[in-house]
């Protein structure tokens, strides 16, 4: 499909601000893409099909993950708006004819992070993060400026934040979430970060 009509199709199932959301984090999954030399066109589709399935409710985010089995963890089914992420690979695939591992893990994966991702896959995770219409998250600024320096520590970065901000407000936490951080917090002790 072409991207414009991916554009049209995206534009109609989202919110005025979820759609500039989208647009955002595939401008600046481009622009990290192209700092950190991978292929900017898959950035922007990932950066554009991201959040796919945001639009869609609880019960029938469940709903689709069973009849499509996908793997619901117990996070997962007590708060079923994570699934979003393996839902909006679902429809990136079936809808959209995605056939792009990397693509379809990116989409996974934007929300929780996990262990070992490609480079496309911290790239949307990232940009998810950094686009230009947020402006709630602590450090802002200084993430964004890391983002064009180093992957990985901007990830842990994140990561960090993230846990620190669902411990305060006594949030569940996604225990992907913890994994991704614990993993990057010992690459970046013992690599030093990297890309």
């Amino acid at each position: 499909m072409k991207k414009a009509k991916i554009v049209e199709k995206i534009r109609s199932v989202q919110s005025e601000k979820r759609f500039e959301h989208t647009m955002g984090v595939s401008y600046i999954a481009c622009a990290l893409a192209m700092r950190y030399d991978e292929d900017p066109e898959k950035a922007y589709l990932a950066g554009l099909l991201h959040d796919s399935a945001k639009h869609l409710k609880d019960e029938k985010l469940l709903a689709i993950a069973e009849k499509y089995h996908l793997p619901v963890s117990e996070s997962e089914r007590r708060e079923p708006y994570l699934l979003h992420g393996k839902v909006g690979a679902l429809i990136a695939k079936k809808t959209f004819g995605i056939e792009d591992k990397d693509i379809l893990n990116a989409i996974t994966y934007h929300t929780t992070g996990r262990p070992g991702m490609s480079k496309l896959e911290k790239i949307i995770f990232i940009a998810d993060y950094i686009e230009p219409n947020r402006d709630k998250a602590e450090n802002l600024p200084k993430i964004r400026k890391m983002a064009f320096e180093d992957l990985d520590l901007t990830l842990l970065k994140i990561s960090e934040d993230t846990l620190s901000y669902l411990r305060s407000r006594k949030d569940r936490i996604d225990p992907m979430t913890e994994k991704t951080y614990e993993y990057y917090l010992k690459e970046c002790v013992f690599n030093g970060g990297n890309d």
